[in-house]
Parts: C-alpha cells; sequence; structure tokens
C-alpha cells in the first residue's frame, strides 16, 4: 500500500499542532495537572476555614471579660506572640474542642489587635 504525499506532511502539522496547543494551555491557558488542582483547592478550603473560624474568635474574645486588659498586652506583643496570647485566652479554642487553633489564633490576633 502506498501512503499519499500529503500524508506525512499532515501528520507534521498534527504533532506541532497538539505540542504548541499543550505548551501554550499549561503556560498561559492557565491548565493544571490533577495533583496541582488538588493543591491549589486544599489550600484555598484551609484558607477559608480558618476565615470562618476567626470570627468565631472574635465574637468569643469580645465575650471576654477582660478584654481591655488582654487587647493592651495584645497591642504591646511582638507580631509573633500575638498568635500565643490568643491560644492562652482561649478564644481561638473552638467550641467542641479542647485545643486551640494556631492558624486561627494568628488571623484572630490580628483583627482584634486592630
Amino acid at each position: 500500500m502506498k501512503t499519499p504525499e500529503w500524508l506525512k506532511p499532515g501528520l507534521y502539522g498534527v504533532a506541532c499542532g497538539a505540542i504548541a496547543v499543550t505548551v501554550i494551555g499549561f503556560n498561559w491557558g492557565g491548565w493544571v495537572t490533577g495533583g496541582t488542582a488538588r493543591q491549589m483547592a486544599t489550600e484555598q478550603s484551609r484558607t477559608d476555614v480558618v476565615a470562618a473560624l476567626t470570627s468565631i474568635c472574635v465574637d468569643q474574645s469580645k465575650r471576654d471579660p477582660q478584654l481591655a486588659e488582654r487587647v493592651v498586652l495584645l497591642k504591646a506583643a511582638s507580631s509573633y506572640e500575638r498568635g500565643d496570647i490568643v491560644m492562652k485566652n482561649g478564644w481561638a479554642t473552638m467550641p467542641g474542642t479542647s485545643e486551640g487553633n494556631r492558624l486561627v489564633a494568628v488571623a484572630c490576633a490580628d483583627k482584634v489587635g486592630i
């Protein structure tokens, strides 16, 4: 069987086109692999959960009878100590849990210490 002359350049064109579409799609088109998509979804869900729990932490801080003194201590503390202060006060401990969440404590310290 004899192959037509136009078949070879046509197959080269298809191969080059597929490579070009792949390169353009992954570099500029926003395409990602499944692993990258899972990683992005995990990071986004973690960020959303911390944001939601931070509002509970702020609410718990407002119910603290010693809020004024603790906010003064919070403002006087260095940035890396603020999360520890919030955890020590129990504001980052969510209802139904026994321990505070470090990420929530840091985000809460930023909102309470304003």
